[in-house]
């Protein structure tokens, strides 16, 4: 007998972390979930909602939560897309949650809210109670930020952009291109502004000249004694003889843009000589702070993505070399997001050579890693589809040395896991029940 979670506007919630039982004749009565403040945790599922095409993640996004014990019963079916609340987005929402999982903030991206910051208190299935000010950070960094909070104790948020503009000399000779970023740092808990600089980031002269800038950047993190602030970097590259993009170049080493904090001054760009490729990431948070350094995943490595460390020097640990095609036996990791819990354990969703091309883009898989040890093992507890897409994928939650993650293909129904980091055992959890192109992007 599976419970269903139904709309919650008609539902008083009840004390203390109990499970209301669904009655043996009424499979769809509606229950009322709250976690034990003891043992158990909201846990915020995230949809997001197909648009024009299978999996583009373009028609919103919707959450729903649960406490971690419903989240790890296989016996409770849960329904996001039919019952749960909007997240302000006009297209995927930004979304990161507290440490304990009772707020949720997101930043709307792109339309008319776009920039737009807001702050909820999780009750519950879809109730999501707004607390605190709204914020726009559209002024500083655009409709369409790139954002995360930062690991202070969700006091601060950071968002980034960055505006490039080639430069030629008084003979029209193409000279550099200028990449200028700005930063902006938002005071979570009393939704103000906190900071913001703009800076022109440069490259080595002999990079520049061969045409190579910094096009994209996101996902900063603090380091351990909390006075630099790390924004990772994508490079890319025009022909310097035409100042026209350039697609077959050198992939140089991964970068990283090191800012004072909390001033925001002072840019300086450190390189990688163990990894190459581009350190930004995508919609998940990219870079973590453990035991006093950063760790942190690249991608587009013609090696295979690495896990690359940044030690209490602020500068990377070439020594520690962590590379998933070799870990895993595989060709051409893509890591496309990740989370470590304290232990050094760490769940990664990856793509490879031998992913098959899905109805939304290529098959994708988790791996159980051990950041000490460099090594990481597939786990096949989980399911896999070839429309099992993770390129979107955005959140998982930590909860001690477990880890919940959501899986389910394209379009098809799925199921929340839990992978017990220290062990290796995996749960199948609560159902999720999905509906036509739309897909999970993660647990918060």
């Amino acid at each position: 007998m599976k419970r269903t979670f139904l709309n919650f506007k008609l539902l008083t919630l009840i004390t203390i972390g109990l499970m209301t039982a669904c009655s043996s004749d009424d499979p769809n009565e509606t229950v009322g979930p709250e976690p034990d403040p003891d043992d158990s945790r909201w846990i915020t599922i995230a949809g997001a909602k197909m648009g024009d095409a299978p999996g583009d993640g373009n028609g919103g996004t919707l959450i729903y939560a649960v406490s971690s014990k419903a989240a790890k019963d296989p016996n409770m079916s849960i329904e996001p897309f039919e019952n749960g609340f909007i997240a302000p987005s006009n297209r995927t929402a930004r979304l990161q949650s507290s440490e304990d999982g009772n707020t949720i903030y997101n930043i709307s991206y792109a339309g008319d809210t776009g920039g737009n910051y807001t702050k909820y208190t999780v009750e519950g299935g879809q109730t999501f109670t707004p607390t605190g000010s709204e914020v726009s950070i559209a002024p500083y960094v655009g409709t369409a930020p790139r954002w995360i909070k930062l690991f202070d104790g969700d006091q601060t948020g950071a968002a980034v952009y960055v505006s490039t503009e080639n430069e030629f000399d008084e003979d029209d000779n193409y000279t550099r291109t200028d990449a200028t970023i700005g930063v902006v740092t938002l005071d979570l808990v009393n939704s103000s502004i906190k900071e913001f600089q703009e800076h022109s980031v440069a490259l080595s002269a002999e990079e520049e000249a061969n045409g190579y800038y910094i096009s994209r950047i996101d996902m900063p993190v603090l380091n351990a004694a909390g006075d630099k602030l790390y924004i990772g970097a994508r490079l890319s590259k025009v022909d310097p003889a035409t100042a026209e993009s350039d697609s077959d170049y050198e992939i140089l080493g991964s970068k990283t843009i090191v800012l004072d904090y909390p001033s925001l001054l002072n840019p300086s760009v450190i390189t990688s000589t163990v990894g190459h490729g581009n350190t930004n990431g995508y919609r998940s948070i990219n870079a973590f702070l453990l035991d006093g350094s950063v760790y942190q995943a690249n991608q587009s490595d013609p090696e295979g993505s690495h896990i690359l460390k940044i030690g209490a020097d602020n500068q990377y640990d070439d020594a520690y070399v962590f590379n998933l095609d070799d870990a895993l036996g595989i060709e051409d990791a893509y890591i496309l997001a990740w989370r470590p819990a304290e232990n050094g354990k760490a769940v990664i969703a990856y793509r490879h050579s031998g992913s098959a091309e899905g109805v939304a883009g290529a098959q994708g898989f988790f791996a159980l890693a051990d950041l000490n040890a460099k090594t990481a093992q597939k786990i096949d507890a989980i399911p896999y589809d070839a429309d099992f897409y993770l390129f979107q994928y955005q959140g998982f939650v930590v909860d001690g040395t477990d880890i919940y993650l959501t899986q389910g293909a394209v379009g098809q129904n799925g199921n929340i896991y839990v992978v017990d980091t220290e062990t290796g055992d995996v749960t199948k959890g609560a159902e999720l029940v999905n509906v036509v192109g739309s897909h999970f992007i993660g647990v918060f």
